[in-house]
């Protein structure tokens, strides 16, 4: 399993309760508010900056690989170096916020077992957080791998044409072209005419299929040569709509990575 990135609404929801859980243990408690501002404005990057290098560092390159021993170590290290970050504010919060009075300190922030705590607790809740999308990402991407399979099991497209049911296996369509409420598919034999849209077929048709343009699908594997501009399929060059062209641009390039 690989670790994606996410939406950055996510992340800025995630530095934001972050961010208020520290205000809320360490920030109350002061002699004034702009020192716990400045002291939980600085144990915050350590904070993110451990969370963010466990979950999306040390996770997927260790422990989804089954590296248990690395990932331990590093774990280890890494919690010990965030302790280190963590000591270093609280001592320049002390020496430079409240000029070595430690009575002016909030007491959460001046102990370093809570300090410790919450680190562990923040970075462990990102971790859940991350691994609970992720579950859900997998659940999406087999319903959708299980639908592209019961596609692919048909080999062939179904469409009404001249008051009869016509299947058409999909090796032999070269491509499918819009004309308004019909749709023309044009096949290594002939072409057939149905009344339907293509926005309805593209719907029922397996991955194989990529849409370019408004009026056309066509047939990966019927592909010859493609530009920015224009893919030839068969002896025919149809143009890539505005909107498609990064798809079909991402499509080929993962089609020539395959090959």
């Amino acid at each position: 399993m690989k670790i994606k990135s996410s939406n950055p609404l996510y992340h800025i929801l995630y530095i934001i309760f972050v961010f208020l859980t520290l205000m809320l243990v360490f920030g109350r408690s002061w002699h004034n508010r702009m020192a716990a501002f400045y002291f939980v404005s600085m144990l915050l990057p350590v904070v993110l900056g451990t969370s963010y290098f466990f979950n999306y560092v040390l996770v997927p390159k260790f422990y989804l690989k089954k590296k248990y021993f690395r990932f331990g170590l590093y774990t280890f290290y890494t919690f010990v170096f965030s302790l280190y970050f963590e000591t270093l504010v609280l001592l320049f919060s002390l020496v430079y916020l409240e000029h070595f009075t430690l009575q002016n300190m909030s007491p959460n922030a001046s102990d370093t077992l809570i300090l410790a705590l919450v680190l562990y607790l923040l970075v462990f809740l990102g971790s859940f957080l991350l691994m609970t999308r992720q579950i859900k990402e997998n659940q999406q991407l087999i319903q959708d791998l299980m639908v592209e399979k019961e596609k692919m099991e048909k080999a062939f497209l179904e469409i009404m044409s001249n008051r009869k049911m016509t299947k058409i296996p999909y090796d032999e369509i070269i491509y499918i072209e819009s004309l308004a409420d019909y749709i023309k598919v044009n096949t290594i034999h002939d072409e057939i005419i149905s009344k339907e849209k293509i926005s309805n077929v593209a719907k029922r048709l397996p991955d194989i299929f990529l849409r370019i343009h408004r009026s056309f699908i066509v047939n990966k594997e019927k592909i010859k040569s493609f530009s920015y501009n224009e893919v030839q399929v068969g002896e025919v060059y149809l143009n890539i709509g505005r909107s498609y062209r990064e798809a079909v641009r991402e499509s080929m390039k993962n089609r020539s990575a395959k090959q």
